[in-house]
């Protein structure tokens, strides 16, 4: 047998995460590091998973596949395609980042705290969900693949909830208790999605008799597997609607300002950069290859609510005085592109969501961990509270204002082509809504440029006067995404050569070609 490399990569961050939790209480440095070297070592086998995936080849490569529930059908299998690979490869960039920003973040004397808050803990959950996350990346069998969506659940909630922001205008206990609320909330709402989910997971068992979804899509292919209309829309809803939470969508999302306002920095880049990709993905992988014909059904209302999504969040954004709620609600107006893109049933328009999906993971990381730079110094998530740090910290502000960039999608950076392919894809076969989504630039321009001018520029406050530039840690954390933004801006050719041939098998699963443009031949 083949080493099962998909098994690997997802089975060393659970194991490290037990282990980092069984380091004895008083080391903690030592948890803190074994943490980072197990996210190094994972990051080493998604890269040779990466190296190994061929574009070309099979649509599911690397596949595992072993008898699990038998009785029920329920087998563990495991495959990547060239959009499940892209986002396997983002999670474990982005955890050893996670865990150096975050590296003090549970530390007694760092946080004020008149508790011990347990360091191994706070690390051990960042890898049990990188772990979680990775597999449901992986898995192929709708089954396992549910057991790790909801399992994930668990770490972010003590993640948000026992180790929150500090940095709050209220007092300690005002703090813990928007914590805990911003925890249940985010937990209910995910619940709720899932149980919904469990519903449309069995109903699709006692439909088609397994859980694999290769032999599913392929019955439904050669005719031997037909659902009935009204039982394929119901089973769509099931599913869509517990993605959709977690994407989120409009009016599904008041949950992630919440949870990001709330949460330590390190902590809101794993929910929207990391686990949030979770819901989108699977709207690709499962709600448009198991229900090809309800998903045709369902796009009209889809991109309706994207629309609003992109549109909403980001005049929500503009109007916030937290920094970290303003990057949350960037986000949920990002989310509605990268639907957009997924619904528009063009292959400009899901390549440029599976781009976004990559490039909004990384532009998202830059730019909440140098916020969360900046709150660590002042104590404040307030923008009026600053004031020309440029001045005084111009590292800290340069990098700043490089993610603010990426994140309206200037042209130069990531963000940009993925955007760009969306819109494209959009205007394809929506012209109306490639041209709605558009205002979505315009605020997000606003909403970056008052943000940088507010903080960065005009006099030095008194309180921002002695703060320091960045630390060699936390530009070990930056420079690099910074390097990424610039790279996959100019030259984002390695990542749509990978994803291409996925989007591609996409569009034939729900039997749709890109429209032919509509201007006459040179004669």
């Amino acid at each position: 047998m083949s080493f099962p490399l998909l098994t690997a990569t997802a089975a060393l961050p659970a194991i490290g995460a037990i282990a980092t939790a069984a380091v004895p209480a008083a080391q903690r440095v030592a948890a803190k590091w074994l943490a980072l070297l197990v996210s190094l070592a994972t990051l080493v086998l998604a890269a040779i998973v990466l190296v190994r995936f061929d574009p070309g080849g099979d649509r599911y490569q690397l596949t595992e596949s072993h008898a699990w529930i038998k009785d029920f059908g329920v087998r563990y299998e495991l495959g990547v395609d060239g959009i499940g690979v892209a986002l396997v490869a983002l999670t474990a960039l982005l955890i050893p980042f996670v865990i150096l920003a975050g590296w003090h973040d549970a530390d007694p004397q760092e946080t004020g705290s008149k508790r011990w808050r347990p360091t191994q803990g706070f690390f051990a959950l960042i890898l049990a969900v990188e772990a979680m996350v990775i597999i449901s990346f992986e898995a192929t069998d709708v089954f396992l693949f549910y057991i790790f969506f909801e399992a994930m659940l668990i770490p972010m909630y003590f993640l948000i909830g026992g180790f929150g922001d500090r940095a709050h205008e209220h007092g300690d206990d005002a703090a813990a208790t928007q914590r805990s609320y911003a925890a249940v909330k985010f937990l209910l709402y995910n619940l709720v999605g899932g149980l919904i989910m469990l519903a449309a997971v069995i109903g699709l068992y006692v439909v088609a008799g397994n859980f694999s979804l290769q032999e599913i899509v392929q019955a439904r292919a050669d005719g031997s597997l037909h659902m009935a209309t009204n039982t394929e829309r119901w089973l769509f809803l099931g599913f869509f609607f517990a993605f959709a939470v977690k994407a989120p969508l409009w009016p599904l999302h008041t949950w992630l300002p919440n949870a990001m306002g709330e949460a330590t920095a390190p902590v809101a880049v794993l929910i929207t950069a990391v686990v949030d990709k979770v819901g989108t993905f699977a709207m690709l992988r499962f709600c448009l290859q198991l229900f090809p014909e309800a998903s045709k059904w369902a796009t009209p209302v889809i991109l309706v609510l994207a629309l609003i999504s992109i549109i909403y969040g980001a005049l929500l954004a503009v109007g916030q005085r937290d920094i970290k709620r303003l990057v949350a609600y960037a986000s949920i107006s990002h989310f509605g592109f990268i639907i957009l893109g997924i619904f528009a049933m063009t292959s400009q328009g899901q390549s440029g969501a599976t781009l976004y999906m990559v490039n909004h993971g990384i532009s998202t990381a830059a730019l909440m961990l140098v916020a969360g730079f900046l709150i660590s110094r002042r104590g404040s998530r307030l923008i009026a509270d600053y004031g020309g740090v440029q001045k005084v910290a111009p590292v800290l502000a340069g990098t700043f204002l490089i993610g603010g960039l990426a994140t309206l999608s200037l042209p130069g950076l990531a963000p940009f082509v993925s955007e760009f392919l969306v819109l494209v894809g959009a205007f394809e076969r929506y012209p109306a809504v490639g041209i709605v989504a558009t205002f979505g630039i315009v605020l997000a321009a606003l909403y970056t440029l008052v943000l940088y001018q507010r903080t960065m520029t005009g006099p030095v406050k008194a309180e921002v006067a002695e703060m320091p530039d960045l630390r060699v840690r936390e530009l070990l954390v930056v420079a690099p995404l910074i390097a990424l933004l610039i790279f996959l801006g100019v030259y984002p050719k390695p990542v749509t050569d990978i994803v291409n041939p996925a989007v591609q098998q996409t569009m034939s699963d729900v039997h749709k070609t890109d429209p032919k443009p509509e201007v006459e031949a040179a004669k």
